[in-house]
């Protein structure tokens, strides 16, 4: 980790209408920074407004005030041409593996897909390379090519997903509660290959959970969410050691009782 911002949150807020003219505040006035190479967890119970916030920084949603920077530029309210250059460079890994793999297509085929959509790969010769070298860095075997994904275990299917996410070698990696469907045994196999390919592709990861203890064995520092604001964020050492505020205490006591 250096200290140079690569993705900056800026007094973000986010609402959703309800019936009449009431609307819900999911985001409200979140502001954050993650350093290049960094792993920032952001975490809290379901329902806080933490799956909102990735989809504000993908441009999946829009913020109703606020800003959102990465690498430096404004990325939050650009229009879709211009904000397609940053899409290569920032990539999602989704909670559920088997809804965000599609069912008609064999892994060959969805691991491609981002390989042709940019145009990665000038030749099939070199596609066909780029996909088996993918499927070795998240440790999956050449004889699933030709597969679906209905073939695969939960975290065979997660593995496929992350292969998806680092073809275009993104320099920014959002993991949206991406091991909170797994058995604990494959959560433990799946973190320990995105701290392997972190290292490897020097990524810089926001990783979104409720579960301390997977925060705790991944992050570097830890902004707490509750009711869509920022309510603490602390190096992962410090925040367990000496948690300030009052929400934090009470997340770290469900997990780790006194």
């Amino acid at each position: 980790m250096d200290n140079q911002i690569l993705l900056s949150v800026k007094n973000v807020s986010k609402s959703f209408p309800l019936k009449g003219k009431q609307r819900k505040n999911v985001v409200q006035d979140v502001s954050f920074d993650i350093y290049k190479g960094e792993t920032l967890a952001l975490v809290g119970e379901s329902g806080c407004g933490k799956s909102t916030l990735a989809n504000l920084i993908m441009g999946i949603l829009e913020a109703d005030s606020g800003e959102i920077y990465f690498d430096g530029a404004r990325i939050s309210g650009l229009p879709e041409k211009a904000r397609r250059p940053y899409r290569k460079r920032m990539q999602m890994v989704f909670q559920d593996p088997a809804s965000s793999l599609d069912p008609r297509m064999t892994i060959r085929n969805i691991i491609a897909e981002p390989l042709k959509a940019w145009h990665i790969c000038e030749s099939r010769k070199e596609l066909d390379e780029k996909i088996s070298e993918l499927l070795d860095m998240v440790e999956m075997r050449k004889d699933c090519l030709d597969r679906y994904p209905h073939q695969f275990s939960g975290g065979q299917k997660q593995r496929i997903g992350i292969a998806r996410a680092i073809a275009t070698n993104p320099d920014f990696l959002i993991c949206d509660e991406s091991v909170s469907a797994l058995d604990v045994s494959v959560q433990a196999q799946i973190l320990n290959l995105l701290k392997k390919l972190k290292e490897q592709e020097n990524l810089t990861c926001l990783f979104i959970s409720h579960d301390l203890s997977v925060v705790n064995f991944i992050a570097d520092r830890v902004c707490v969410i509750n009711g869509g604001i920022i309510c603490e964020t602390a190096p992962t050492d410090r925040l367990f050691a000496e948690p300030q505020n009052e929400y934090t205490k009470y997340l770290l006591s469900s997990v780790y009782p006194l």
